[in-house]
């Protein structure tokens, strides 16, 4: 250790209060770019692992080829492990009413496939022997043709063929194209079913069918391949497979940085690198004026030093070294807290994270050594530019510029001289407080360009989880229900029983039925204005005062209705009995606006044929008490009547075929739909049916806002912390540093109020300044944000709601901290004894 790495040893503990406060900004630089590491890591380990459980950890396919290729690829030095099934072939299955995917394809796993691709199975077991077999789901969702355990299917697995082709699960159906050759008989009994593959692509022409692998063998095999690079999947696929087909593994290798489709990690590496260089501005403006403040002090050391022959080498390599030891000082401990403070966030999003993308796999830590590295050598270039910047400065003055320390006060009479009418608003501390900002432009700007960064990202991140979750409320608003079930082939009193078997499952707490129909209906004493808006709207050309339109019908259980009927303050006889008002609802969709409001009219609804007719007299309201049917298309103008279910018989007189549904609000959306869809699938129902889980939608919703929201507000708190650091560390040696002239005010006579009064204008200064530019930045950022995310949902009547309360605590926030600092500094000032301040020349 040379001398000069000796004296900034001894400034550095000199100035304790300084260097802690640079070690904690250090600390807290190093501990945000680390959690940006970690998570990142975290984020794609999640995403691997997501994407392993879904797909299978193969890296590449090999979808049709013989026994010796399988054993072949085993044995190579390439491949970690490898997995294959049977090709047992292709069946049309009778009741298939998806064009586009007309088969059964059958594959045969063995002990090795069963454990290198997922297989969750929904209800019963796996197939023990090949006569046993397990369906996919969307067998029955998709395809319309419900099978259960124990029933068995008479199949003759083939080949499918397009002229000398022949055709695997990757070949899209080519209808007209390519022929079927059925294969021996075989029969199979079904005991269970599983959800969908997720290797098996959405335009495979076959619903992937397992059974157990044939103990003879087969003489096609689809073969998996995980290999020890997965960068290398491409060059090893290609020089394998020849003249064959081969897949990659997409949805694992995007993840692992060795696919073509580098989007995602385009993206991820984007916002971790815009987040880095926020997060390194922040921190350069804080080391930097630490530095910058610490060699201001030096300056007359650094002139003496110079003029005994110190190069500018030596001097540089001294505050190099200076850096150098803070960082040694602040890195480890913020990579450490980097880490704690990520492990203990990730718990708290874990869940939400699933949500969004639907998976089962946990989001954990994962701490990458190059991740921790590259955010420590990031926190460390940081601080070295912070240092040279300043140190290069003032290596760079000439030597009695730095023995006399000329350059960084302004004492220009222009420069420095306040406004009249300054003078007597201030009075004689305020003014004194204003040429202090005037001499030394430098420090003070670094002040206000702190506060003014950490009020605009407090506002900002506040705006936007405000505008999160409005639009949040504009996606949950009109959801009733978690899970849907409807259909238009079952019979009422088949409909009914299955609602009391499935509102058993697991998770549910509430839920109710309905049917929707559409009637010709007949309305009169409609207002003329409204009638000639229609009529253009649907393109009727006819004319008069009665108008001929289709109507909706909802019945709902007589409960809701008349607990909707008492919330409306309507009288419940007038809506009870044979010949009872029903509610009537009329709509402009697209402007989201209703029509006649507490008016009540008569409307005639008419059987399909026209030979039946039933007149009833309707009450409109503004809202429906429970969301109809899912529908194909909503017309420009809707008119439904919403009747209780006791009123049905009323209409079936009519005839037409009712739309049934079931809704069920539940817990755990997902598991009870789970086992409703086992339950369904045990009561045999060979009707065609839709099953929906209306929360998922909501639910990613909200999960994406939460975690947003979370990692907005600790990003905003940790880049103020680093903007609090700066401020402290600016303001108060900047005070240290006119302890002269603050000393030789007090020897003049400056009262102990006066000397109080001028600091307070400073604080005020300081305040106001910061608020003047940081209230209409932050205005303008939060307003941004509002507009972008409006247009992108295209939701023009979104609210736009002001972050009042953040902004409130900003402005607070900004003025305690300048007081705080200032009384912590000055208080140091106080205790001095005025001839010492007087003869202590900073060095």
């Amino acid at each position: 250790m040379n001398i000069f790495h000796k004296v900034a040893l001894q400034g550095l503990k000199k100035n304790r209060a300084r260097t802690l406060v640079t070690v904690a900004g250090v600390a807290l630089s190093a501990a945000l770019i680390t959690a940006v590491a970690a998570f990142g890591t975290s984020l794609l380990n999640f995403m691997v692992n997501g994407s392993i459980a879904k797909c299978g950890g193969w890296h590449v396919e090999f979808p049709d080829v013989g026994a010796s290729f399988v054993q072949e690829r085993i044995r190579e030095r390439e491949v970690l492990s490898a997995a294959a099934f049977q090709n047992i072939g292709y069946a049309a299955l009778d009741g298939l009413k998806s064009p586009e995917k007309p088969y059964l394809f059958i594959a045969g796993f063995g002990g090795q496939a069963f454990d290198a691709l997922p297989v969750t199975l929904i209800s019963g077991r796996l197939p023990e022997t090949s006569g046993e077999i397990i369906i996919p789901s969307h067998v029955s969702v998709k395809g319309g043709v419900r099978l259960k355990a124990g029933d068995t299917l008479t199949l003759a697995p083939g080949t499918r063929r397009a002229g000398d082709e022949t055709m695997n699960q990757h070949d899209p159906y080519r209808p007209g194209g390519e022929t079927l050759a059925p294969g021996r008989e075989r029969t199979y009994t079904v005991v269970g079913t599983y959800e969908r593959p997720g290797y098996e692509e959405h335009t495979a022409p076959g619903y992937t069918a397992i059974t157990k692998a044939d103990p003879g063998g087969a003489d096609s095999y689809s073969l998996f391949a995980t290999l020890k690079n997965p960068r290398a999947a491409r060059d090893y696929a290609d020089r394998t497979a020849g003249a064959g087909d081969y897949v990659l593994n997409e949805d694992v290798l995007r993840f692992l940085g060795a696919s073509d489709d580098r989007l995602f990690n385009t993206l991820l590496y984007s916002v971790g690198g815009v987040l880095v260089a926020i997060i390194m501005i922040g921190s350069v403006f804080l080391i930097y004026n630490s530095f910058n403040i610490s060699l201001n002090e030096r300056t007359h050391q650094f002139g003496l030093l110079m003029s005994v022959g110190a190069t500018k080498k030596q001097l540089l390599s001294s505050v190099l070294f200076e850096g150098a030891c803070i960082g040694a000082a602040g890195i480890p401990l913020g990579v450490l807290a980097g880490i704690a403070g990520t492990g203990l966030l990730l718990p708290v999003v874990a869940r939400n994270f699933g949500t969004i993308t639907s998976s089962s796999v946990p989001l954990t830590l994962a701490v990458s050594v190059p991740a921790l590295a590259a955010a420590a050598a990031i926190s460390l270039v940081t601080i070295l530019i912070s240092a040279y910047i300043p140190a290069r400065k003032a290596a760079g003055t000439p030597v009695m510029a730095c023995i006399l320390q000329t350059g960084e006060i302004k004492t220009g009479m222009k420069a420095v001289k306040p406004s009249k009418l300054a003078q007597r608003l201030y009075g004689l501390e305020g003014t004194l407080a204003l040429k202090n900002f005037k001499r030394n432009k430098k420090r003070y700007r670094s002040v206000v360009l702190s506060l003014t960064l950490s009020v605009v990202l407090s506002v900002a991140g506040s705006a936007f989880g405000a505008t999160l979750k409005q639009l949040a409320k504009e996606y949950t608003v009109e959801m009733d229900g978690d899970v849907s079930f409807y259909t238009q082939e079952m019979e009422e009193n088949e409909l009914l029983a299955l609602y009391q078997e499935l509102k058993t499952a697991d998770g549910v707490y509430g839920s109710t039925y309905q049917a929707d129909l559409t009637y010709p209906g007949r309305a009169g004493g409609l207002p003329a204005d409204f009638l000639g808006a229609y009529r253009e709207a649907v393109s009727d050309e006819s004319t008069g005062e009665t108008l001929e339109l289709p109507i909706d019908v909802q019945f709902i259980e007589d409960g809701i209705y008349y607990d909707f009927i008492e919330g409306l303050g309507l009288p419940k006889a007038e809506y009870t009995g044979p010949n009872a008002k029903i509610l009537m609802i009329g709509m402009n969709t697209a402007e989201h606006r209703t029509y006649f409001t507490g008016s009540t009219m008569d409307f005639t609804f008419y059987s399909a044929g026209g030979e039946g007719a039933l007149t009833v007299s309707g009450t409109f309201v503004d809202r429906y008490p429970l969301d109809t049917l899912p529908k194909d298309s909503m017309p420009d103008y809707l008119f439904m009547a919403v009747a209780p279910w006791q009123q049905k018989p009323r209409f079936d007189a009519l005839g037409g075929r009712a739309t049934f549904g079931l809704t069920f609000w539940s817990d755990n959306p997902a598991r009870s739909m789970a086992q409703m869809q086992a339950m369904i699938g045990e009561a045999g129902v060979a009707a065609d049916y839709t099953l929906l889980n209306l929360s998922t939608t909501v639910d990613l919703f909200r999960s994406a806002t939460f975690v947003v929201d979370v990692f907005t507000r600790v990003f905003v708190v940790m880049i103020s912390l680093i903007a609090v650091a700066n401020v402290f560390n600016t303001i108060s040696t900047n005070i240290r540093l006119r302890r002269r002239e603050l000393a030789m005010l007090r020897s003049v006579g400056m009262s102990e109020r006066g000397f109080n009064k001028m600091m307070n204008f400073e604080c005020a200064f300081y305040g106001m300044r910061t608020l003047l530019f940081g209230v209409p930045l932050a205005g303008l950022l939060a307003w941004l944000i509002y507009k972008a995310m409006a247009l992108g949902e295209r939701l023009e009547d979104l609210a736009f709601v002001f972050p009042w309360g953040s902004l409130a605590a900003s402005v607070l926030g900004v003025f305690c901290i300048v007081f705080i600092t200032m009384l912590y500094a000055t208080s140091k000032i106080k205790k001095e004894n005025i001839i010492d301040a007087l003869r202590d020349d900073m060095t």
